[in-house]
């Protein structure tokens, strides 16, 4: 039985229903007892369990060997996973397929970079079976920016710099795949999209799919971080960002395709291209 954590987010979500639909048994792990009854009223094995209170987590755990180990970036997030790591070991879960970054760094200026460093490190020590997963920047990303996109905008701080950007949903097609094969233990693997771009190269995508000019804004320090303070993002957050597009900048970032999506799940990682005329409808403006 593989615990997925993450369950009611994009990665979890999607490895969640590649599980289901190949009849693999899995538990999702819910923070709410909402989302617990949901899950289960749509016929999935659901439990409560909480990373801010690991008591909650053996119960949850029980029965189950593998898990799934995801959770988003916050300050927290070293004790949370930790946390969770420290509680597998307990109930006996034999392995962990954990989702880290590829820019991971205990002396990276990007908080959530130097969390999945402190993680990964703690994981490898901990005698439970590993495999931690390294994705570069997530295409989804560019969501956040949907109504400024559908306005004819992207505003970014990114200069020239180009990532090989990655859909979630491949990342979610490598997890299911380690998640259910042998011979993936004490493995790390660098997931990245077929192409490196910058957000010059982003905009003309953008144009080119949603059939309008969409314009590269390189912003001024300064008013990306009120941009991103005004739209809801804590200081923190708007501070990792920030620290993350100088990283960008830097060249950081621009690691050249690997193609392990390719060759773990046998089908090639999805484009920009493809990810934008999937999305295309949350790009314009209702």
């Amino acid at each position: 039985m593989i615990l997925v954590s993450g369950a009611t987010g994009g990665i979890g979500g999607e490895l969640c229903r590649l599980l289901g639909d190949a009849g693999v048994p899995f538990r999702a792990l819910c923070r709410k007892p909402s989302q617990v009854e949901t899950l289960r009223r749509n016929g999935m094995d659901a439990a409560q369990g909480d990373f801010d209170r690991p008591e909650t987590l053996p119960a949850a755990m029980q029965g189950c060997d593998t898990m799934f180990l995801i959770t988003p970036p916050t300050p927290e997030q070293v004790r949370q996973e930790t946390g969770a790591i420290n509680a597998a070991k307990r109930v006996g879960v034999g392995r962990i397929v954990k989702i880290s970054a590829s820019d991971s760094n205990v002396r990276s200026p990007v908080p959530w970079a130097r969390s999945h460093a402190l993680i990964d490190h703690h994981l490898r020590g901990s005698g439970i079976g590993w495999t931690i997963l390294k994705p570069t920047a997530f295409m989804q990303n560019f969501l956040w920016f949907k109504n400024p996109i559908a306005s004819g905008f992207l505003p970014q701080v990114a200069g020239e710099g180009s990532v090989s950007w990655v859909d979630t949903r491949d990342v979610a097609r490598v997890a299911a795949t380690v998640l259910t094969q042998e011979g993936h233990e004490k493995a790390t693997y660098f997931l990245t999209g077929p192409e490196t771009f910058d957000m010059k190269a982003a905009a003309l995508r953008l144009s080119q799919v949603l059939g309008r000019k969409i314009r590269y804004l390189d912003l001024p320090t300064p008013v990306f971080r009120a941009i991103l303070r005004l739209t809801g993002n804590s200081r923190w957050m708007a501070g990792g960002l920030v620290a993350q597009f100088n990283d960008v900048v830097a060249g950081h970032h621009d690691i050249d395709p690997t193609f392990e999506i390719e060759r773990l799940t046998g089908t090639p990682s999805l484009d920009f291209t493809a990810f934008l005329r999937d999305h295309r409808e949350r790009f314009t403006l209702p």
